[in-house]
């Protein structure tokens, strides 16, 4: 009998955009799908593949485990067969939890904690005094946070306004809340008087309440009539009330509200460790926890190399592999206490393999999405070895990418097409890499770069003095204005620290496009982000003498069996969940009223059903028109107004993003690799955009590693030049062209292709 091949076979996949697609996928190799952005890659690897995995995982645990995990649908497909276990690495932050650190990701801290409470002098006791969450080990001034909050004076009040005329502008010690009424009619101040006019005296009580030792009350006035009430001072109320308490258990302000309105220091008490001063006294070669935490990972693991007591070893050599694997993904510049809500995009994902590295599994399917983000293409060749290293161990490697050095590394390239959107989801091509030249794929390897030498002239500079946020060695710095900017650097050599710090802290109002998600939900469709969908609705209602809200699912105009969701959810007890279409509406979401009404022969769902490009010729509104084509500019054409933000592809929401922002003119753009999930193909589309928003007086500036559109640029800034505290110098400064002549890695990189 012929051996039989161990492949994943999946048939008839029709989810999202997908045209009921066949795929045989052979196991333990290096498998890339490639494509333009919203081809359909992420609807087969991640919607299809890693979905129907997890359902099965789950089906192996007890009724009441279930019952606590999450539950997945069945995909829409016809046939999946022998789908491995799914490891999935997405570009999806980890999460915003203010004490989440790389330490407590990586299951690194409780190691460390272990060995000074092993091996530590003077002794303390067990591994959880160690901890600024435990009653011992947090210090007693910041209670284990590392900073202090105090009420910021000058952002709290405005002095040349009256109590009556909102001079107190923290909310509720407004007059809009009981304490702000309370201030004005208890008979202390005089509320129509600004503050910078009373008195000494009146301005210490407002502020800070009576000399100590003394007490002042106020009438406060109550349904039985007037009580005294005792003023303590403006700065102790807001301390006591609003910094003290636990925030969340109040329900007229917010942790960020009150944030707004404070000023945030390192703890003198434990500089910023969060820890008891009695723990930090504890050291191991000099070294105290809060130090082992700063310590950057290479310095750490020099430091674990070198311990040799015998109660310590043990604890030391499980950290270890941990701290290599992260060395090896190039993160040997951050440290423990790094906190994970700020890193980059790219680091996060490399943080997140490196946990998984470490596992002893094999026969499993590795999903990595676009892992080559935020990577200096001399990066890119330790992530090539690491999924080699995965296949070795009999794993299958599953990766989106769109950078040709990853894509040449593969056993096996499917490319998604031919088109976005209504335009993908087919097979364009399957097979090796020497089939791709005779193929109708758009991944071509004749990929050819362009050095821009011509660049604009440049007249004036936005300047950074002496900058040392983070890892910047004090430097100072000169951008052109009005011309297209890279800047660029190895992962960790201050890019963001110079662009997203320095820059914005002096230059206030440039408007930011990051790798932030956008707050996506199956409700928020791409009419309502751009603006639009109020306009859409008057239009009909206009035309109609229909109440706008009955062109809206969100309102009256929702189907009334399904509530404006377009599917339904019956309750299916302990089995795997189940949306099936409202039978009612058929999916569109409306009532049957809401379609009875006409613009231009198309009802709201035939409206919502036109793409970017076909809306542009529909409507005569210019605002609509306006923003719809900045859509076409950033590339979006093919998409419909009516498609849901949640699913978009990381590429179209980054560029959805943009396309918010490009109403206004004469403004500084600053970008976050705007190449992330970009095809080559795209990315002529997005350097003609850039090109004509400078062309119209604009400054654009991007943080990129992509050689296209460095090489496309007027004036190029590289730091450098390696990561941490390697990193944080100025090395190249200049046009495209003359980095061709320097020495340095992004220079390397040109001239070699």
């Amino acid at each position: 009998m012929p051996e039989l091949k161990d492949e994943i076979i999946l048939r008839g996949l029709k989810e999202n955009n997908l045209k009921n697609i066949d795929l045989t996928i052979p196991k333990e190799k290096i498998i890339v799908f490639t494509g333009l952005s919203g081809s359909g890659k992420s609807s087969v690897v991640f919607d299809t593949l890693a979905t129907e995995s997890r359902r099965q995982m789950t089906l192996n645990y007890p009724l009441y485990v279930r019952n606590q995990m999450p539950r997945y649908e069945r995909p829409h497909a016809d046939f999946m067969k022998n789908v491995s276990p799914v490891v999935v690495v997405e570009q999806r932050s980890i999460g915003s939890n203010s004490r989440s650190t790389v330490g407590t990701y990586m299951d690194i801290n409780p190691l460390i904690r272990l060995l000074f409470s092993r091996i530590g002098k003077p002794s303390i006791g067990s591994a959880t005094d160690f901890s600024s969450q435990s009653s011992f080990g947090r210090c007693p001034e910041c209670t284990g946070f590392g900073e202090v909050i105090a009420p910021d004076l000058n952002k709290i009040i405005d002095f040349n306004k009256s109590l009556r005329d909102y001079a107190v502008k923290f909310k509720p010690l407004s007059p809009s809340g009981w304490q702000g009424r309370w201030m004005m009619t208890g008979g202390l101040f005089d509320p129509d008087k600004p503050i910078k006019d009373y008195s000494e005296e009146k301005f210490q009580l407002l502020l800070y309440g009576p000399p100590e030792g003394e007490k002042v009350f106020a009438p406060f006035h109550t349904k039985n009539g007037p009580q005294p009430h005792e003023w303590d001072g403006l700065l102790p109320r807001f301390t006591r009330l609003y910094i003290n308490r636990d925030i969340k258990k109040l329900k007229e302000v917010t942790q960020d509200d009150v944030l707004a309105v404070s000023t945030h220091t390192l703890c003198p008490t434990c500089q910023g460790s969060g820890l008891n001063p009695k723990v930090l006294e504890c050291r191991i070669n000099g070294l105290n926890i809060a130090e082992y935490d700063q310590l950057e990972l290479t310095e750490l693991l020099e430091e674990l190399m070198n311990i040799n007591d015998p109660m310590g070893i043990s604890a030391a050599q499980q950290a270890i592999p941990q701290l290599i694997q992260l060395v090896e993904l190039g993160l040997g510049y951050l440290s423990l206490s790094r906190k994970m809500g700020t890193l980059s995009g790219g680091e996060a994902q490399r943080v997140k393999i490196a946990k998984h590295l470490g596992s002893s599994l094999n026969n499993m399917t590795y999903i990595f999405d676009e892992p080559s983000a935020g990577l200096h293409p001399e990066e890119v060749d330790m992530l090539i070895q690491m999924m080699k290293g995965l296949k070795a161990q009999h794993n299958t490697v599953i990766v989106i990418e769109h950078d040709l050095s990853v894509i040449k590394e593969a056993d096996e390239i499917i490319e998604m097409g031919p088109g976005a959107g209504v335009n993908g989801g087919e097979v364009v091509y399957q097979g090796r890499i020497e089939g791709l030249i005779n193929s109708k794929a758009a991944t071509t390897l004749n990929h050819k770069l362009k050095i821009n030498k011509n660049p604009r002239a440049i007249e004036n500079y936005f300047s950074i003095k002496s900058a040392r946020n983070n890892n910047l060695k004090n430097i100072s710095v000169n951008i052109p204005s009005n011309v297209l900017v890279s800047i660029c650097g190895a992962s960790g050599s201050g890019k963001s620290s110079l662009m997203f710090g320095e820059f914005t802290k002096k230059y206030p109002e440039t408007i930011m496009v990051g790798q932030s998600s956008i707050g996506i939900s199956n409700r928020s469709t791409l009419a309502t982000y751009m603006g639009i969908m109020d306009d859409i609705r008057s239009i009909l209602s206009k035309e109609t003498g229909q109440p706008p809200g009955l062109f809206s699912f969100n309102s009256l105009g929702a189907c009334p069996i399904c509530k404006g969701k377009g599917v339904l959810m019956p309750d299916v007890a302990f089995a795997d969940p189940v949306t099936i279409p409202c039978e009612t509406c058929g999916g569109t979401r409306y009532s049957d009223k809401a379609l009875s009404y006409q613009y231009e022969d198309k009802n709201i769902v035939e409206i919502l059903e036109l793409t970017i490009d076909e809306a542009i010729n529909y409507f005569k509104m210019s605002k609509i028109i306006k923003r719809v084509n900045t859509l076409k500019d950033v590339g979006l054409g093919y998409l419909t107004l009516g498609q849901t933000t949640s699913s978009l592809s990381g590429g179209e929401i980054q560029r959805l993003k943009l396309a918010s922002h490009l109403q206004k003119e004469g403004q500084i753009y600053l970008l976050d690799e705007p190449s992330l999930g970009l095809h080559t193909k795209d990315n002529g589309k997005l350097l003609d955009l850039f090109q004509k928003l400078v062309n119209k007086g604009n400054s654009v500036i991007i943080i990129e590693h992509n050689l296209d559109f460095i090489g496309a640029s007027d004036w190029v800034i590289e730091l450098g030049p390696g990561g941490g505290k390697q990193g944080g110098h100025l090395i190249f400064e200049g046009t495209p062209e003359e980095m061709l002549h320097a020495e340095t890695l992004t220079a390397k990189w040109l001239r070699l292709c």
